[in-house]
């Protein structure tokens, strides 16, 4: 007997195993997130949506299933039981890359251009030694955001959508091990676009050697048949800077033990690595409902209005 496929069939998304709702620390409820297309994407732009959608981890749905017949209301729909707060949705309405981010389930929304952006995978080709483990996506990424104060109330409004779409943290608190991500949004007030990057955090000791960091790291025996003594392995400089340059500005004394290297009042020196995507946006409009109602704040008038509305009935 011949099987009809169910054409009502709505978004899937299986939830992340023994993940909390609420943090048991400061009682705040987690936010979390779905990451999703709307209308047809080429291929770079599907890319872009999957390294938002790791970069969102571990409170977001990384296999998330969608279909082209999929409306707004579905994702809306499957969101609720979740506990999805917040949807970030990319769209290339008349070729130009857009993304909005929303909180559920009534608003507002967010809408930006993408004017320029770089996906992991080209991050990581133009470094010398890329670096981007899967434990760096066990915990949620910091947020800082720069430039936005000296705005309107748009940036405002941009402000706080952004410090909620990942979990607060209490400084007093908030174990070292954790802090792996950060997330930097930079607004430039004469360009007015913002500079979204994804850095990785590494701490490194001061005042020991590259050799013996990655001897004490990885517990791996070292290569000593060009030696003529131990003590060569220590003293003689290697591939590269064996001892890198420390920048007072760039050093913190950790309150903690951090790994085998990093010990507690020690001074440590701070190190970012690009990991990517990288995106330069343009706030072009928000709304207060989710994708529909008034228009709080529109960068080009009615024609920026008019360039979303046929996206938005489609919705």
């Amino acid at each position: 007997m011949a099987r009809f496929k169910n054409k009502n069939k709505k978004a899937l998304a299986r939830p992340v195993k023994n993940q909390p709702s609420v943090d048991h620390i400061t009682g705040q409820k987690i936010p979390k997130s779905f990451v999703f297309s709307r209308g047809k994407l080429p291929g770079p732009l599907r890319d872009l949506e999957l390294d938002l959608r790791k970069l969102m981890l571990p409170h977001t749905a990384l296999k998330l299933k969608e279909k082209k017949r999929n409306k707004l209301k579905d994702f809306l729909n499957v969101a609720g039981p979740m506990g999805v707060t917040h949807f970030l949705m990319i769209s290339n309405p008349k070729s130009i890359p857009h993304l909005r981010v929303a909180r559920t389930p009534q608003g507002p929304t967010i809408t930006f251009e993408i004017h320029e952006y770089a996906l992991a995978a080209d991050i990581a080709r133009s470094q010398a030694r890329p670096s981007c483990p899967k434990e760096l996506f066990s915990n949620s990424p910091l947020i800082v955001l720069s430039g936005f104060g000296s705005g309107g109330q748009h940036l405002k409004l941009t402000t706080i959508m952004f410090q909620n779409i990942f979990p607060a943290i209490d400084i007093n608190t908030v174990k070292l091990s954790s802090c792996r991500r950060i997330v930097l949004l930079n607004y430039n007030n004469e360009t007015k676009l913002i500079d979204f990057r994804h850095y990785s955090i590494r701490l490194q000791p001061i005042g020991v050697s590259r050799r013996i960091r990655k001897f004490v790291q990885k517990h791996e025996v070292p290569d000593l048949r060009n030696l003529q003594d131990v003590s060569d392995f220590v003293t003689k400089a290697g591939y590269g800077s064996e001892s890198e340059a420390d920048e007072e500005s760039a050093t913190v004394s950790l309150a903690s033990d951090l790994g085998r290297v990093n010990r507690a009042s020690t001074k440590s020196a701070v190190r970012l690595q690009e990991i990517g995507p990288r995106m330069t946006l343009r706030l072009v409009k928000i709304e207060e409902g989710l994708c529909s109602g008034a228009v709080i704040f529109s960068e080009f008038g009615k024609e920026a209005d008019d360039a979303h509305q046929e996206e938005d009935h489609e919705d």
